[in-house]
This record gives C-alpha cells, sequence and structure tokens, in this order.
C-alpha cells in the first residue's frame, strides 16, 4: 500500500499509554467487559485519594503530616458509600473530620450519584420514552436500577423550570408566526378527556425559531385563541408581520384585533386537505398537480389564468371549487410578496413539524394531570432547542432581501433589527 494513502497514526498521550500498559499488566483483560471491571476498580482508589487532597486543603495539613497544627480539628476516620458512577456503582470510602466541618465538592455529602443521571434521564423522557424504557437503559449501561418514582421524581424538578419558560418575557417582533394545536389525553375527575394543546412557533428578526408557548385548554377555538395573543403582548410581543393557520373560525379577526398590522394567511396545505375531502381517490394526484400551478405560479396574473382553468376542469366537483372561491384572497395576497416569502407563509408544516416531535411523548399514553403535559412538552422543546442551535431557517437571507422591497415592512423590520 502506497504511504500516501495510508492514514498518518496521531500521537499517543504517553501519561495515557503508561496507564494503560499498567492497567493490562496488572489486570490482564481479555474481553471489553473485564477491560471495563478493570477501569471501574481503579475509580475507587482515584476517588480516596482526591477526597484525601480535599481533606489535606480543609485542615491545613496532609495525612503524614506529625507536627504541630494550628487547628484542634482531626482526621475522623472513613464513612463507607456506594456511588454510581457512568462506569456503574463504586464503593468509596469518604474521610472524616471531628468537627463535622469538611465538605467534600467531588463527592457531596448525601450524594450517591455522581454520573449525570439526572440530565441522562431528562434528555431520555424529553427524547419520548417511557419510564419503563429509561430505567431499562440506565440498568443496561451503567449497570444500576432507577425506580420509576425517582425517574418521575427527576423529571418533576423541571415543572417550576417550564412554568418560567411559559411566562417568559419574549422578543419585542416576530417576521412569522405559525400557530396550531394538537390534542392529548389527560385524565380529569376519574375519567380521560381529549384537551387542546395550543402552540405558536416563531420566526424572529433573524429568522432563529422559538416556542413562544404552549397552552392547554378544553377544545380549540377562537376565544382560546384571542386570549393567548393577549398573553404574548403582554409578554411583551409588539409587532408580527405574518400569522400562519389553519381554518379556526373567528381567529383570523381574533389576530387583527391585537396585531393591527398582521397579514393573516390561511394554510393552502390545509385547504387541499380540506377541498379534498369533495375528490374521488382515483382523482387525487391530478387534483393537487394542478393546484400547485396556481399557489406555485410565478405571478397573480399567471396564478388567475390557472385558477380558471381549474375550475372549469374541476366544475363537476362544486365543494372542492367552492373552497378555493372562499379563500381566494389567501392565495392572492401570497403573490404581494417574493416566492422565497411565499414558501415560508403558505404553510404551516413548520409548525406541523414542531406537533409530530411533540407527538413522541404523547404516544405514551394518557397524562395523569396538565403538569405532566407541560413536563413531558417542556423537556421535548429543549430538545428541540438543541437542535435548533440558534441557527436560522434555510434560505433565510433570500426570506430577508425579499421582505426589504417591501417598504412598509422593512420599515417595521428596521425598528427592531439590530446591526
Amino acid at each position: 500500500m502506497s504511504t500516501a494513502l495510508m492514514a498518518k497514526r496521531k500521537n499517543r498521550n504517553t501519561k495515557g499509554a503508561a496507564i494503560a500498559q499498567a492497567i493490562l499488566e496488572q489486570y490482564q483483560p481479555q474481553t471489553k467487559e473485564e477491560m471495563q471491571d478493570a477501569i471501574k476498580d481503579i475509580f475507587g482508589p482515584m476517588f480516596e485519594a482526591m477526597l484525601q487532597g480535599e481533606m489535606d486543603s480543609h485542615l491545613g495539613y496532609d495525612i503524614n503530616d506529625h507536627g504541630y497544627k494550628e487547628t484542634t480539628n482531626r482526621r475522623n476516620g472513613y464513612i463507607h458509600k456506594n456511588v454510581n458512577t457512568a462506569y456503574g456503582e463504586i464503593p468509596v470510602d469518604v474521610p472524616r473530620d471531628r468537627d463535622a466541618t469538611f465538605e467534600p465538592q467531588l463527592i457531596p455529602k448525601r450524594t450517591k450519584d455522581i454520573s449525570g443521571i439526572e440530565d441522562k434521564v431528562l434528555a431520555m423522557y424529553g427524547k419520548g420514552m417511557s419510564q419503563r424504557d429509561i430505567a431499562d437503559t440506565i440498568e443496561d449501561i451503567y449497570g444500576f436500577e432507577i425506580s420509576h418514582e425517582t425517574i418521575s421524581t427527576i423529571t418533576d424538578r423541571v415543572i417550576d423550570t417550564a412554568n418560567e419558560w411559559q411566562n417568559r418575557p419574549l422578543k419585542k417582533f416576530y417576521t412569522f408566526l405559525f400557530v396550531d394545536c394538537l390534542y392529548v389525553s389527560i385524565r380529569k375527575e376519574m375519567e380521560t378527556k381529549n384537551c387542546a394543546v395550543y402552540v405558536i412557533l416563531g420566526y424572529d428578526v433573524n429568522g432563529v425559531k422559538d416556542i413562544l408557548g404552549i397552552w392547554i385548554g378544553e377544545s380549540e377555538g377562537k376565544h382560546y385563541w384571542m386570549q393567548i395573543f393577549d398573553e404574548i403582548k403582554a409578554r411583551g410581543v409588539e409587532d408580527i408581520l405574518f400569522i400562519s393557520m389553519d381554518g379556526v373560525s373567528g381567529l383570523e379577526e381574533g389576530a387583527r384585533s391585537i396585531f393591527k398590522d398582521v397579514v393573516v394567511q390561511r394554510c393552502i396545505v390545509h385547504l387541499i386537505r380540506n377541498s379534498m375531502k369533495y375528490i374521488p381517490s382515483k382523482e387525487y394526484k391530478k387534483y393537487t398537480a394542478q393546484l400547485k400551478k396556481i399557489y406555485g405560479a410565478a405571478s397573480l396574473k399567471a396564478a388567475e389564468a390557472e385558477f380558471e382553468r381549474f375550475r372549469q376542469a374541476w366544475s363537476s366537483y362544486p365543494g372542492a371549487v367552492d373552497v378555493w372561491l372562499r379563500n381566494w384572497t389567501h392565495v392572492e395576497q401570497l403573490f404581494n410578496y417574493g416566492s422565497a416569502v411565499r414558501k415560508v407563509m403558505y404553510t404551516t408544516n413548520a409548525i406541523e413539524s414542531v406537533n409530530s416531535s411533540f407527538r413522541k411523548v404523547t404516544k405514551k399514553g394518557s397524562f395523569p394531570n396538565e403538569d405532566a403535559v407541560r413536563k413531558a412538552f417542556y423537556l421535548r422543546i429543549v430538545e428541540l432547542y438543541k437542535k435548533w442551535n440558534d441557527r436560522p431557517v434555510p434560505n433565510w437571507s433570500m426570506v430577508r432581501n425579499q421582505l426589504a422591497m417591501d417598504d412598509k415592512m422593512q420599515t417595521r423590520i428596521l425598528k427592531y433589527e439590530k446591526y
């Protein structure tokens, strides 16, 4: 083999290599399990040596110092504890002092878990794993058991954090909001009810995603949406360019009553689904292809010409055509903006993707109460934030340029955009 094709071997850490060699000579492991046991075996003495160092610092003298001491406090034996680590359960002798003033930092008092297991449990719960799956995974990977009660206690600690997040101040300006709701089963008063969870996804002035909040109500309706819009205004939102929504009656008027300059856009994908119930299934492909020529047209004039052809071609299905006649203004207004803006505003797919992520945690069945819903959804949102990583949505630079071509919108954006 050519040396040019051979991967260059990285220089090994000489200290690490020496330690590894000593472990191999002492334990002579033959399998990866035996190697893990060997590593686990040396962790106890390592912890104990580090704790002795903490005790030396606390007392002001080391363990072998037999000279004069400025303090009357002395070492007072050890307390034995088994601690859970990323390598499993390890026995450790923690030193004590006579005055009981020693506060170890490596393994704090009353602590038996230094594995970071709480963060791992929260992450797994946020990814939609059930308590049983989490318990099984912890035992398989780390070799110690964790009860369902412990998992519940760990995840319950985020409820206050979730409430703080829900009530946090919001940004003053959002370019796009996407509103939708999904239904979850909650056990209430000896029965299970389907409750609506309202969700708002926003794009800020830089095209970065944010979930403004989640709200739980008996069912979806315009009055509840108006309360939500009132709340987000009270939390600091001053202006919104676009709101994309499905067809909840009265939502459009409710949004405009609070944010008077907002453009409310009906989701074209929802309109397609609503109109398809009037179309035979064998005609779906042909029907949707012709609709795409309308909302995907290069200009309003071209869209109007395609719409006329659509009306003639599907006149034998008046129910389907009527859906588009009643909502034609929502198609027309798309062409007030560039194609990149249109692609963002004409569908609620962005928030439906978020709701699809939420369904990973709702698939576990009914929730015992509303706090359990908030807990599960908040942990899922934390995972989404990690995934989004404060990056703008794809093609945002083109969207921003096209928004700048509208003088009124550009003026509103510049009021909040920071350079």
